[in-house]
């Protein structure tokens, strides 16, 4: 298989936000596979338009990507950053944590989110012509989020390295592009189901508008949400466990 061009890795002690610097790198024509890291951001974004407080210490960095995949495939890369960022984790901290993935890429730790990731896409022809996935795992600092119970790694008792885990994330991306490419995504789905909620779990969406049990994923990416007899295709919205 044809082997992905080196990454480029950039490394700010201060950013207003990594992902708006990757959007502004990739409007000025950067080429793809662009990571770029902050020590800490001064106006970091979660999904929804949340601020994402970032104080020093923990991992703040964005992937820029030119995928030139259809739209509709854009759920597997959602799929894919969450599972990169926690084997990235895992393989940077050497152990198991028993981290999972909440849908479509939020890392937990039991009840508690360790990490979350967001996308932004721009489309040209109906394709996604560049892709930057913001990422913010805790590693020594778990901020408050309002309803929602928090950890870091270091409350874990594991020491994580933010430029190991840099090399380790490229490393993972990397591979389930490579196996994008290989399957259409059937193995990225399994593994990541293996590394979620199980079946069966129930779940809310956006505060409970919609509720009913994890059914599994759909061959784009989507999550499928079982409601007695139907089943639900849900593309996006905030999950929560109950």
């Amino acid at each position: 298989m044809t082997p992905f061009a080196p990454w480029r890795i950039e490394q700010f002690e201060t950013l207003a936000s990594t992902s708006d610097l990757c959007a502004e790198r990739a409007r000025a024509g950067e080429a793809d596979r662009l990571l770029i890291i902050a020590a800490s951001q001064t106006a970091g974004r979660g999904r929804a338009g949340r601020v994402w407080s970032s104080p020093p210490g923990n991992f703040y960095a964005s992937a820029l990507l030119r995928p030139g995949i259809p739209a509709a495939e854009g759920g597997l890369f959602a799929l894919m950053a969450g599972l990169s960022l926690l084997e990235a984790i895992e393989q940077s901290s050497g152990t198991d944590a028993a981290l999972r993935l909440k849908w479509p890429n939020d890392i937990t730790a039991g009840t508690a989110k360790l990490a979350g990731i967001l996308l932004d896409a721009t489309i040209e022809s109906g394709r996604i012509a560049t892709l930057t996935i913001g990422f913010g795992a805790n590693l020594v600092f778990a901020p408050e989020i309002p309803g929602r119970a928090t950890t870091s790694l270091a409350a874990l008792g594991l020491r994580v390295a933010p430029n190991h885990l840099a090399t380790a994330l490229c490393t993972r991306i990397d591979h389930w592009q490579h196996s994008l490419i290989a399957d259409a995504g059937a193995t990225l789905r399994a593994s990541w189901l293996r590394r979620a909620h199980p079946i069966g779990a129930a779940l809310a969406i956006d505060g409970g508008r919609i509720t009913g049990r994890f059914a599994g994923l759909a061959e784009d990416g989507s999550l499928l949400l079982a409601q007695g007899e139907q089943v639900t295709i849900i593309r996006s919205g905030d999950v929560a466990l109950l």
